[in-house]
């Protein structure tokens, strides 16, 4: 059914026609040519008109034709942005901006198929159905919307055109193998985020393209892309929309997304849409899935790929010939039945929303009497809603500029200007300044509207220098944090190695750089990729690196092996040995004590004659250490060579690491005794040790080979200097680890742990005190100790010291209380003088044998 257009007096001109003006629709695929036909078609004429769905296609046109025809003959009009010369001729504008009371030749109006969308369609219907050309008028856009044109438009022409180049399906690819060239499109801010951030990871950058982002801000980053400084852009189905750009492969991350009511499943229409950006011009594109994103049906890749799809049955429709006589009688008009089959009346917009709500305001109906104050209303509230925090906050600021314009007549630059100070600042997050851009762009959009504001010139240049100032700023924070320009350039070099030999090398101070790109750095032995160079595929760089690394062993290795001692370090924590802070290898158990093996840490450089080379050096400077920190041992060990009794007795000390216990007594000759004494061996009541080795280095020492022969981790010894440790200390304690703790010099006293040298003078001194008689504990034994007073006696009855507790006065008795008196040891001498005077029993003595009868037959004879 033809549908009668109208022509109030406010459209006269563009939609007055000449009858024989023909009307053409060309339709197709995306990368069809048919927008670059349209612009061709239009300045062939000497005027024309045509609509963009987006305002950053209508700019990016915009700039098209400046170049062809000039600046003074060129305007651009959007809803935020009107830049109209006195002698202008062609006009690219959105579809809603499109000036409907010009009288021009031509009329275009672009994705013509958006009639079918619910939210802007009734907006494109009005154009399909109104807007006309004198000589020429043009729509574009997809083939589905043919069936619905031939029944509303009489005597429409249409001409279909293919695909320049084909599109294929390739299925699942795996985020981190995706080509270069590619478009991961999502469908949320966040998935955006994430799938960005793990591109930057795996490929060193990519682009980030959203509906939210600025104009200028969008073009920066499509700039980013097509300059190849990123070979991956991550977008939401904002790209479907006419940006052509240099894409080989579209990938969706999902297939549903929010359309402002609810959560919905592309069509595979909208699918084919984005996925069209791959390939451009005779180029061939592919398409997949990606990330979580589930197969695509089949169905759904056979229409795709041959461009078949179902037809629209109908658009939406919303009456625009309206009446301003009251808010009552527009709100009538604007919602009137639909004149025709095939088109469906328009779900209530955001226009339509803050309408309904400001009628029932009573200040604003009272504001609102009148065509003239009817139109205002019905203006301010076609204002877009670009910050999106919901309906009321949009309502409450469109009442507040209607309010002042209808009582000021004008917005006043005092009333602006608090309301532009916080959009201006520059500080904050992605998403911070991202809101500031969305809330500038209203104020553009009324700044726009020189009928409303005061000084508008003023405004103009003040909301665009904002909005550019927040969109370069955003556009630096977005490449700050997903482009790795570095690791971009090196990724591209390495994908052309096999062509071209990557120059790589390493610095005298390690840092190993590929094209001039630092990519790690060489610790010890071993290459460790940079944490920021490296975003790129890793095995890539290690790849690359590994010509330059090669190259460098030999030489490293030499300077090692040249390397004086004091740039080699053993950790006696660990076991771990260091050159100049790098660890190169690491203690190991061995047959010996005190000649450990050496592990060499694994590097992927070094063969196997370079490992053996470091093994000796490192083996030779582990016995350079232990024998300079265990001196006195084995300076001890020399002092007593030329003895053969004692030789042997230092040859066990050795074997046990400086401690052992008293051997027999047959080896402790007073002589003996006074040459231990003189080469540092100290002889106590228990043990045998070497009191030197109790210092703290060489405790440590100690520790770790003394752990380290038993594969247990070393033992947590107390602070340096200390000479005891309270037992509560070491809770988790197991028997092994007391018997460590014995071996490498502590004593078990009861509620302390006290090191060897002062249990053994404590017990020697005390048992000389009271060699014969008791006698009283001397003041000071708690100091010596570590002990406190309460501790005391448990601490001596650890140590086997016998004592007797002090007793307190009685109340009859005066003078200083008895003191704790130690008791004499009791001597085996003293025992069977005893048993003298007790009554022998009477026992049958087995025969001698065994190897002590042997002896003392023997002992007889001689």
């Amino acid at each position: 059914m033809d549908i009668p257009r109208r022509r109030p007096a406010a459209r006269a001109h563009l939609s007055a026609t000449t009858e024989d003006a023909p009307v053409r629709a060309i339709l197709g695929p995306t990368n069809t040519g048919k927008t670059h036909l349209a612009l061709e078609r239009m300045l062939a004429h000497t005027s024309g008109v045509m609509g963009f769905p987006l305002r950053l296609l209508a700019r990016e046109n915009y700039e098209r034709m400046v170049k062809l025809k000039g600046v003074r003959s060129v305007a651009l009009i959007t809803g935020e942005e009107k830049i109209i010369p006195p002698g202008a001729r062609w006009f690219s504008c959105t579809v809603e901006a499109m000036p409907m009371d010009r009288r021009v030749d031509f009329v275009a109006v672009d994705e013509i198929q958006l009639c079918a969308d619910p939210e802007r369609g009734h907006v494109f219907t009005d154009r399909l159905l109104n807007a006309r050309g004198e000589a020429e008028t043009l729509f574009l856009g997809a083939e589905t919307i043919a069936p619905v044109l031939r029944t509303l438009i009489r005597g429409i022409e249409i001409e279909t055109r293919p695909r320049l180049s084909n599109l294929v399906h390739t299925g699942f690819t795996r985020l981190s193998r995706l080509p270069p060239r590619t478009a991961i499109v999502a469908f949320s801010a966040g998935d955006v985020y994430a799938i960005a951030e793990l591109i930057r990871r795996r490929r060193g950058g990519c682009a980030v393209v959203m509906g939210q982002l600025s104009p200028r801000t969008r073009n920066a980053q499509v700039a980013l892309y097509q300059n190849r400084e990123v070979d991956y852009l991550v977008a939401t189905d904002a790209i479907g929309m006419g940006l052509n750009m240099d894409i080989h492969h579209v990938a969706f991350a999902g297939l549903s997304k929010f359309d402002g009511s609810r959560r919905r499943m592309l069509a595979a229409a909208e699918i084919a849409q984005i996925a069209g950006r791959a390939g451009r011009g005779t180029q061939d594109g592919t398409f997949g899935t990606t990330g979580d994103c589930p197969p695509l049906p089949e169905n759904v890749v056979e229409a795709v790929e041959t461009h078949q799809f179902e037809p629209l049955h109908h658009l939406y429709w919303r009456n625009s010939t309206l009446d301003y006589t009251s808010p009552t009688a527009l709100h009538a008009s604007l919602c009137q039945r639909v004149p025709a089959p095939g088109l469906w009346g328009a779900e209530p917009a955001s226009d339509l929303l803050v309408l309904n709500a400001l009628m029932r305001d009573p200040t604003i109906q009272s504001l609102s009497k009148g065509a003239d104050r009817t139109r205002l209303l019905w203006e301010v509230c076609q204002i877009p809603d670009f910050r999106k925090l919901g309906e009321d906050s949009h309502i409450r600021q469109c009442a507040q500029i209607f309010v002042t314009l209808a009582q000021q007549g004008r917005l006043p630059s005092s009333w602006l200007e608090p309301r532009l100070l916080n959009l201006e600042r520059t500080e904050g997050d992605i998403e911070s300044l991202m809101h500031r851009l969305m809330g500038i762009r209203i104020w553009a959009y009324v700044a726009n509207r020189a009928d409303w504001v005061e000084d508008p010139d003023l405004w103009r240049v003040r909301t665009r220098t904002i909005e550019d100032t927040l969109s370069d700023i955003l556009h630096e924070r977005l490449a700050a944090r997903f482009v790795d320009k570095r690791a971009t350039s090196l990724a591209r070099r390495l994908e052309e190695a096999d062509s071209k030999p990557l120059l790589s090398a390493i610095t005298r101070t390690g840092e190993v750089s590929v094209e001039g790109h630092a990519v790690g750095h060489m610790r010890g032995f071993a290459f460790i990729p940079d944490q920021e160079a490296a975003r790129s595929d890793q095995p890539l760089l290690l790849r690359a690196a590994r010509r330059a690394a090669r190259s460098e062993i030999p030489r490293r290795v030499s300077q090692f092996l040249q390397a004086p001692d004091g740039s080699l370090r053993l950790d006696l924590e660990t076991g771990t040995l260091f050159w100049e802070e790098d660890p190169i290898g690491r203690l190991v158990k061995s047959e010996e004590l005190l000649q450990p093996g050496v592990h060499v840490t694994s590097a992927e450089f070094l063969d196997a004659a370079h490992r053996e080379r470091i093994r000796l050096r490192l083996s030779a400077f582990v016995r350079q250490t232990i024998e300079h920190t265990l001196a006195p041992l084995f300076r001890a060990a020399e002092a007593v060579a030329h003895k053969p009794v004692l030789r042997g007795v230092l040859h066990g000390l050795l074997e046990q690491g400086g401690l052992m216990p008293l051997p027999p007594a047959d080896y402790l000759s007073p002589q003996n005794v006074a040459v231990l004494r003189k080469a540092g061996i100290t002889t106590g009541p228990t043990a045998l040790f070497c009191a030197s080795l109790l210092r703290p280095a060489a405790m440590r020492l100690r520790n770790l080979l003394l752990t380290l022969r038993e594969d247990r981790p070393p033992l947590l010894l107390p602070r340096a200097g200390a000479v005891s440790f309270k037992t509560e200390q070491m809770p988790a304690c197991s028997g092994q680890e007391r018997l460590l703790l014995s071996r490498i010099g502590w004593v078990d006293a009861g509620p302390l742990w006290v090191r060897l040298d002062i249990a053994e003078d404590i017990r020697k001194s005390l048992g000389t005190l009271a060699r014969s008689t008791p006698y009283p504990l001397p003041a000071g034994i708690a100091s010596r100790l570590g002990a406190s007073a309460a501790d005391l006696p448990a601490v001596l009855k650890g140590l086997g010291i016998r004592f007797k507790p002090a007793l307190p006065l009685e109340k009859a008795q005066f003078g200083p209380p008895i003191p704790v008196m130690l008791q004499p040891v009791r001597s085996a001498v003293s025992s069977r003088a005893r048993s003298r005077h007790k009554k022998k029993p009477s026992i049958t003595l087995p025969p001698p044998s065994g190897p002590f009868a042997a002896l003392a037959v023997l002992q007889k004879r001689r």
